[in-house]
């Protein structure tokens, strides 16, 4: 069988069909990832707190009038401050926390309808013998555009299923450290609610929230613990201080500056969050603790392609600001279809493929890697060159006076004929003289030694030539 012939690389540098991306799941995100698509978007740190606290107390009012439990509201927040990441200009915080309230049921198995969720959330406003019920048709359109809401959701989050529920560990570790149960017990677990307000539950693990949580239900409560305090236990944990200093500074931003917004901040005193704070933060500067947690460099990873979704490095003392939009270059180029049919930045074109194991895309990016390698080969060729022998004459210039005898004169007619004379000829005509019906159409060219005769004889001559080709 004859090889088949090689493909020409297209504009773009790849053969054939594009491979597609692999989208590895990210667990956590941090600040400067987030600061990076805030600032991409648009949207000032005023703008993102109101948004958010009031997205996640929709959440929250929600599930308590459905019944619903604490995990189902976890997941649900996650799910919220995820999507807000990747579109932030969706049509307000209603329609996304209602669809991460939908997602978050199917997940945790306390399945409810979407004209559940919304008819519970329009009956809070109306009194009992008003409200509805979830077959009205007022809800009908509305159901629509929060299924069609619910595939963004679960993209923007990575297809990760994999949730964390801190208020298990609060209880255990505030029994474990033998605290009071109704007042630091109790203040704990109702931190680890209100922390779902802030992105730390996108930013730490299970036991950094835990942790921060009972100790500061310990320092509001001037019941401090100190073994929380002086950092015993975080190796067994696999945690830092400036971890928890971090979701500590977080959640006391939240009970200062929205305290209203909180459940813990309305049965305190101002005075006793900016007291703790200022604690907090003269220990964070006698340790040279960063304001955030800065983790290792995470890298995505594409079949072949430019990777998209611009991880940055995390451990930069200052996150990079993009000044084009958005999501940097990769990022320009990619667009997502919305619920009502047009296209906003945030997800990839083309094929995207979401794996949770990152050793796996690894290989998998190496092995395709080897179909896109363009091998370049360089060859001498010899090749015939046979051509006719020419009279070439040297550079001649024009003269307007005749010469001496010995001199040789070529001139030609306007036939074409050449014509010849001698210098003493009687009948030799002068410049511009007509012969016949023609005239003299170039001046008189006078040739210096004998005429040149330069050969070019047939021989072979070597050329070099690059193939480029690749798989």
């Amino acid at each position: 069988m004859a090889p088949s012939q090689i493909a020409e690389p297209m504009e773009h540098g790849l053969v054939g069909p594009h491979p597609s991306y692999i989208e590895i799941a990210k667990p956590y995100i941090f600040e400067p990832k987030i600061h990076e698509c805030l600032t991409v978007a648009g949207v000032s740190e005023a703008k993102d707190d109101s948004i958010r606290l009031q997205g996640v107390a929709w959440i929250d009012s929600v599930r308590k009038a459905m019944h619903l439990p604490v995990r189902t509201y976890n997941t649900a927040a996650v799910y919220y401050h995820k999507f807000r990441l990747v579109h932030p200009d969706s049509n307000g915080y209603i329609d996304a926390a209602a669809a991460a309230l939908f997602a978050a049921c199917k997940i945790e198995d306390t399945l409810k309808k979407s004209k559940e969720i919304l008819c519970a959330a329009y009956n809070l406003k109306l009194t009992p013998g008003e409200q509805l019920t979830p077959d009205d048709q007022l809800f009908e359109n509305h159901s629509k555009t929060i299924i069609g809401l619910e595939r963004l959701m679960l993209e923007a989050s990575g297809f990760d299923f994999r949730n964390r529920y801190p208020q298990n560990l609060v209880l255990k570790m505030a029994k474990h450290y033998h605290v009071d149960r109704d007042t630091v017990g109790k203040t704990a677990y109702n931190i680890s609610l209100d922390l779902y307000r802030t992105f730390a539950p996108i930013k730490q693990t299970t036991a950094t929230m835990a942790i921060a949580c009972v100790e500061l239900s310990g320092r509001i409560c001037e019941q401090p613990v100190s073994e929380l305090e002086a950092g015993k236990g975080y190796t067994k944990w696999r945690i830092s201080r400036p971890e928890v200093m971090e979701t500590l500074l977080d959640l006391l931003d939240l009970y200062t500056h929205h305290r209203a917004s909180t459940i813990v901040g309305q049965d305190h005193a101002l005075e006793t969050f900016i007291s703790i704070r200022i604690a907090l933060n003269q220990e964070a500067s006698a340790n040279k603790y960063p304001r955030h947690f800065q983790s290792h460099k995470k890298r995505s990873i594409t079949n072949g392609a430019k990777a998209a979704n611009g991880i940055m490095d995390s451990k930069a003392k200052k996150p990079v600001t993009p000044t084009t939009s958005p999501r940097d270059e990769s990022l320009r180029d990619i667009t997502s279809p919305t619920a009502n049919g047009g296209s906003k930045p945030g997800l990839k074109e083309g094929t995207v493929r979401f794996m949770l194991n990152p050793q796996r895309a690894r290989d998998e990016k190496n092995a395709v890697a080897e179909f896109f390698k363009v091998e370049e080969e360089e060859y001498e060729v010899e090749v015939e060159v046979e051509r006719e022998r020419r009279r070439v004459l040297p550079e001649t210039k024009r003269i307007r006076s005749f010469k001496a005898e010995t001199e040789a004169t070529i001139a030609t007619s306007s036939r074409g004929d050449p014509v010849e004379w001698c210098g003493n000829a009687p009948d030799k005509p002068h410049e511009g003289q007509r012969k016949g019906n023609g005239r003299l159409e170039h001046q008189v060219l006078v040739q210096r030694g004998p005429p040149i005769v330069q050969d070019e004889v047939p021989g072979r001559a070597s050329k070099r030539k690059k193939r480029r080709r690749g798989r």
